[in-house]
C-alpha cells in the first residue's frame, strides 16, 4: 500500500535568510534542508512529494531534486506564482493530489525530526481527523534572533486555538514575544506549531473559501496557522495535537546555518538520523 503524500512549501523568498534556504547545506555531507526533510518523511512511510515552488528560485530547486533525490521517488512540482502565503501555496498543490485522501504539509526550511514525521505518518494512515504536530517552544528555537511561532491551546489532546506570536526569542529572563500581545513571557514547555500539519479532504473547500474571502490588499499573505485558528471556532473539524520529542531546527536567518549544522551532526552522533540523507 502506498503511503501518504507530503506537500513541502518551498516557494518562500527567504528575505531574512538572504539565500536559497531550502537548499541550505545542513547535512553532514552538504545535503540541503529539503533533502533531510524528504529522507525523514520516507523513513516514516510517505511515498509521494509535491514541492510548491516559485518562478524565481523554483528552477534551481527542481534541478537539485532531479539531480540528487533517488530515482523512483514520486515527486511533483507545483507553482505558486505570487507570494501570497501558505494557504494559497497549499491550494497550488491540489492539482497533484487526490482530493479524496488525507495529506500532510511541511515547511521547506524546518527540519522536524524523525519522531515528528513518524507520528504524522501513522496518524494519516490510521485516523480520520486532521492533526498538528506540536513542539515544545524550547525545542523549536535556534539562536537568539526573533522568529514567529504559532502558540497552541490544547485541551484533551485537541487543538482549541492557535495564536501567531511574533518576535519570539530567548532572553536572559526567559522566552519572550515582543509583539504587544499577552503574555510577554512564554513558558518553555508551551506547545507551538511549526507548520507540520495533517489534513483530511474536508479541508479543501475551506482553504478555497479562505483565499476567496481574504483581502490581500490589506494583508498580503494568508497563513495556515491563522486559517486553522479561524476555522476551529466555525467548523466541526477536530485537530488532534501530536506531541513530539523531536527538536525542530530551521534556517530563518543566515546566522542559524552553523547552529543547525551542529545540531544535525549531533543527531547523527546520537543515532537519531543516518549520516547520509539518501544512503551511501
Amino acid at each position: 500500500m502506498t503511503g501518504p503524500s507530503l506537500v513541502i512549501l518551498a516557494a518562500g523568498r527567504a528575505r531574512r535568510y538572504g539565500g536559497l534556504k531550502q537548499l541550505a547545506p545542513i547535512g553532514v555531507h552538504g545535503e540541503g534542508v529539503i533533502d533531510l526533510i524528504a529522507s525523514d518523511a520516507v523513513a516514516a512511510g510517505f511515498s509521494h512529494f509535491v514541492l510548491v515552488i516559485n518562478p524565481e528560485t523554483g528552477p534551481e530547486i527542481r534541478r537539485h531534486v532531479n539531480a540528487t533525490w533517488p530515482r523512483g521517488w514520486s515527486v511533483d512540482f507545483a507553482l505558486q506564482a505570487e507570494p501570497r502565503g501558505t494557504v494559497p501555496a497549499t491550494l497550488a498543490a491540489l492539482a497533484h493530489l487526490d482530493p479524496t485522501v488525507p495529506f500532510a504539509i511541511a515547511n521547506a526550511d524546518d527540519l522536524y525530526g524523525r519522531d515528528a514525521f513518524s507520528l504524522l505518518g501513522e496518524h494519516l494512515r490510521t485516523r480520520s481527523t486532521s492533526c498538528l504536530v506540536g513542539f515544545r517552544l524550547d525545542r523549536a528555537l535556534v539562536g537568539d534572533l526573533p522568529v514567529s511561532r504559532g502558540v497552541c491551546n490544547v485541551v484533551n489532546g485537541h487543538l482549541t486555538d492557535i495564536v501567531e506570536r511574533r518576535h519570539v526569542h530567548d532572553s536572559p529572563d526567559g522566552f519572550v514575544a515582543d509583539d504587544g500581545l499577552s503574555p510577554v513571557f512564554l513558558d518553555p514547555e508551551t506547545t507551538v506549531s511549526m507548520n507540520l500539519w495533517g489534513f483530511q479532504p474536508a479541508i479543501w473547500p475551506l482553504l478555497e473559501a479562505a483565499v476567496t474571502g481574504h483581502d490581500f490588499s490589506e494583508n498580503p499573505e494568508a497563513l495556515l496557522p491563522v486559517f486553522v485558528g479561524s476555522i476551529l471556532h466555525h467548523h466541526p473539524l477536530r485537530f488532534d495535537v501530536l506531541l513530539t520529542s523531536s527538536r525542530c531546527v530551521g534556517v530563518t536567518h543566515a546566522d542559524d546555518l552553523p547552529l543547525v549544522q551542529m545540531d544535525v551532526r549531533l543527531q547523527v552522533e546520537l543515532g537519531e538520523r543516518p549520516e547520509f540523507a539518501f544512503g551511501v
